[in-house]
């Protein structure tokens, strides 16, 4: 089902449930950075790992938690096992491994032999490492930094924490962060340093980055009026990678405003209760020559940073808006909610005539006016939405929603993504995105922005 209002270019179309589903409340799914699973935290204390290519359940790891795992994600840039932290409503984080023989195809055990050994359904399991305690209650996120060498949690104490593994097992607490006055939602990290964001019940945004052996808080944002869910990053390079093929062409200004995209870095996107998913771009810092005089032991002001509201998305919205999902491949955001919508939203240069309030701030002036001090011309791009859909699991929320690779035998190309949406039925569902034609709506090449 779409709005009638809605001249829509995209459709999602059902490919998959993942089998069999949760019997109770399914919180987060996380897709493993190198092999066709997922991951999917689950009110019943387990974690279900789920394949790709044939969408039935590989793993149900049990065991760790007293209480609800609300979150997992999976350690980047590991060979030979896959490594997964579980955050836990029983205030603990946890570590599980498994040894990979083959890290591109894994095995489905979900028919194993009755005759196999204990011995050998053990080394197939993932085993518990270890725990990470000092939460004084539940851990609602968790997210590892893209090296793999730091793991931050945030918990309903109002805390942020952040570990470092220091070999195998072995954790070290390096920060305990307590600027929000609120439960705190969500952690994620930039993909390009080590810049941690953090989203809370108390209506802020905060960000993150060590200074002199020491982590601090470096940028607060306030735009949202109500609870913000989630925050993401936009993937490394996506500016380069959007607007690479328009250079040829191209006027001053636009050449101009590319470049100051590109030393901006990777976006910030956030959505709230306040029903608005919202964009935030950092102000780049002006380029110095020359030397900057003897290092102080103080901290200086210098590490300070400002994101500044580029655009407020289209709000499709009617109820809180709990997870979004920035494609590193497409530059295409996907959210989701308490309405049950998925929303899938695309970026798209603005026409020569287009009004300056195209962008749709919410506080009476445009995003163009507020970027104008900044960017120092109008902002040339706007988003659009191109796929919506309602009711994705019928009656019930959507605790989540992101993109993934598409591992089954149906891949039509290569690079192609579906979105998983996770909910309160239990289900984790799988969907492609689909271009009408021109006999079903497609929009005009005027609305395209350029291909990743």
């Amino acid at each position: 089902m779409t709005s009638p209002t809605l001249a829509l270019s995209h459709v999602l179309r059902p490919l998959a449930t993942l089998s069999p589903p949760s019997n109770s409340r399914t919180w987060q799914t996380a897709p493993h950075p190198s092999q066709p699973i997922v991951a999917t935290a689950c009110s019943d204390r387990t974690v279900r790992v789920y394949s790709l290519t044939s969408f039935t359940l590989l793993h149900s790891i049990t065991g760790g938690h007293k209480r609800s795992v609300r979150s997992v994600g999976w350690k980047p840039g590991v060979r030979g096992q896959s490594v997964l932290a579980t955050g836990s409503f029983d205030a603990s984080a946890g570590i599980w491994r498994r040894r990979e023989d083959d890290e591109s195809e894994p095995k489905d055990f979900t028919n194993r032999n009755t005759g196999d050994s204990d011995e050998e359904e053990e080394d197939d399991d993932y085993q518990f490492a270890c725990i990470l305690d000092g939460h004084e209650s539940e851990i609602k996120s968790l997210a590892w930094s893209p090296s793999g060498q730091y793991l931050a949690t945030c918990s309903r104490d109002k805390s942020v924490w952040i570990w470092e593994e220091l070999e195998d097992d072995n954790f070290e607490t390096v920060a305990v962060l307590t600027e929000h006055d609120g439960d705190v939602k969500c952690v994620n990290w930039h993909p390009e340093e080590d810049l941690l964001v953090s989203s809370s019940y108390d209506d802020s945004v905060r960000l993150y980055r060590e200074d002199s052996d020491d982590w601090v808080q470096v940028a607060a944002i306030d735009g949202h009026k109500m609870t913000v869910w989630w925050a993401a990053f936009e993937g490394s390079g996506m500016a380069k990678v959007d607007f690479r093929k328009q250079r040829d062409g191209l006027g001053e200004k636009q050449t101009q405003y590319i470049e100051l995209l590109e030393r901006s870095g990777p976006r910030l996107a956030t959505c709230s209760d306040d029903c608005t998913v919202r964009l935030w771009r950092r102000r780049p810092r002006e380029r110095h020559d020359g030397g900057t005089g003897m290092p102080s032991i103080i901290r200086s002001a210098a590490i300070d940073e400002d994101w500044l509201p580029e655009a407020t998305l289209p709000q499709q919205h009617t109820r809180a808006v709990y997870s979004l999902s920035w494609s590193q491949k497409t530059g295409l955001i996907v959210s989701a909610g308490s309405d049950g919508k998925i929303i899938i939203y695309k970026e798209r240069w603005k026409a020569p005539d287009a009004p300056s309030t195209s962008n749709g701030a919410s506080n009476g002036a445009s995003a163009d006016d507020q970027n104008k001090d900044w960017m120092g011309e109008w902002a040339l791009s706007e988003w659009v939405v191109v796929a919506e859909l309602w009711e994705a699991h019928g009656v019930f929320e959507i605790n989540h929603v992101t993109w993934a690779a598409r591992r089954d035998k149906g891949v039509r190309w290569e690079g192609e993504e579906v979105v998983l949406s996770t909910g309160d039925d239990g289900e984790v569902r799988v969907w492609t995105l689909d271009e009408l034609d021109v006999q079903e709506g497609e929009g005009s090449d005027a609305d395209k922005m350029v291909d990743a």
